[in-house]
């Protein structure tokens, strides 16, 4: 089947790409790759789709975790904040890119929408407890967070969530919040709704325009290479998929939600999505525990410390409590 690559990278994956080798080099020397803890690189072939996965194996692992990123991130970038410290702490990691990120191609011609997003992230939990028992749990980081808590209430197979940051869109200050101004969320997001209904699905604009892209990381430098990467920040998105984005409805709204304990890992120097959006969300979930960590001096995409290491501390203690 032919495929549309949304990025010109080739079959070797990031092995081509310089953009993640560049932010690396802003977060802490204890979290880049060595030898024996750096992802291994997969593809897996699914409707049409080739998914690129950052695959972290451990056999003697009780618990496993998939790793999802949103809007302005990919799955290698997924890894190089956390890969290192779980895999150390002898957990299995897999990161996903999401059609339209990183590495994963599409078909020819297709247009995604955000619920596909979620039904591949479904389809892979299935993938995964099909070739391996073993628990799964999901993180997701900014839309990522949103993603594991819609993908679990679709799936109702996961042990745990855990999100930087819970946004649902659906309610208007987090879209007025998130978009990059009033005039995007007001305005532009209906247009978007418009333009999928009729036959501008298709039609694409940068994430950066969209949104409030400016404030993925706190750091100017680091900032430039994010926005310059189009795997990453500086990817565009069609009218169908920020219109789906918008409006998805979950399998089983916060009131209801009793499947598995949420974890909110929340940067408290984030300028795109402070906690307050985030509760809006999760003060309906009152069946199933709530925790909530804060992470000192991090930004939205985390680059400093002490926040990296306090994330990775409370995501530690969050899966082992799940493997027991």
């Amino acid at each position: 089947m032919p495929f549309t690559k949304s990025h010109s990278l080739n079959s070797d994956g990031y092995a081509s790409q310089t953009a993640w080798r560049d932010i690396q080099k802003f977060l802490p020397q204890s979290l880049h790759f060595t030898a024996e803890h750096c992802p291994v690189e997969e593809w897996w072939e699914h409707k049409g789709y080739r998914l690129h996965l950052d695959r972290w194996r451990n056999a003697t692992a009780k618990i496993r975790l998939i790793l999802h990123h949103g809007v302005g991130t990919n799955g290698r970038q997924m890894s190089m904040i956390l890969g290192v410290p779980l895999h150390k702490a002898g957990f299995e990691l897999v990161a996903i890119d999401m059609p339209g990120y990183g590495c994963t191609e599409a078909p020819a011609g297709q247009v995604w929408s955000y619920d596909d997003w979620v039904q591949l992230s479904s389809d892979f939990i299935d993938h995964e407890l099909e070739a391996d028992p073993r628990p799964i749990a999901l993180y997701g980081l900014s839309a990522g967070g949103m993603l594991t808590y819609h993908s679990a209430a679709l799936n109702q197979k996961v042990k745990g969530i855990i999100g930087m940051t819970f946004l649902d869109q659906r309610i208007q200050q987090v879209a007025d919040t998130t978009a990059r101004n009033l005039f995007m969320s007001r305005i532009g997001l209906p247009f978007t709704r418009a333009a999928n209904a009729t036959g501008f699905a298709r039609a694409k604009i940068p994430m950066a325009l969209a949104s409030k892209m400016s404030t993925l990381v706190n750091n100017e430098d680091a900032l430039r290479i994010f926005l310059s990467d189009s795997t990453s920040a500086g990817s565009a998105a069609s009218m169908r998929f920020l219109a789906t984005y918008s409006q998805y409805e979950p399998a089983i709204e916060p009131e209801a939600f009793d499947l598995c304990p949420v974890l909110l890992t929340q940067p408290l120097l984030d300028r795109w999505t402070p906690l307050e959006l985030s509760k809006l969300f999760l003060s309906s979930i009152t069946k199933v525990p709530v925790q909530t960590v804060e992470l000192e001096n991090a930004g939205h995409y985390p680059l400093e410390e002490p926040g990296l290491q306090q994330m990775a501390d409370a995501i530690i203690e969050f899966l082992n409590k799940l493997s027991f």
